[in-house]
């Protein structure tokens, strides 16, 4: 099977496509960061896919936080 070995030595063949993230995800955090921190469009496209979770991510964060906050300030507003 010498075409085998020559496909291996040459890397294969490309197989095109993007594997494992949406273009939807994409858009998503994009449209979250911007929404919350204001960062325009073209600099949340240079983050890669790992910083801009993480940036998501803290942001949720304190979100969440502040929400709860504020839910506990409706139950019990004398606290």
């Amino acid at each position: 099977m010498p075409w085998l070995r020559e496909e291996i030595r040459g890397g294969g063949r490309p197989h095109g496509g993007a594997i494992g993230y949406r273009p939807e995800q994409l858009y998503e955090e994009v449209a979250y960061l911007a929404y919350h921190v204001h960062w325009p469009h073209a600099q949340l496209m240079t983050l890669d896919h790992l910083e801009r979770r993480r940036w998501v991510s803290e942001v949720a964060k304190i979100n969440e936080r502040i929400n709860d906050e504020a839910e506990r300030r409706e139950r019990d507003p004398w606290e």
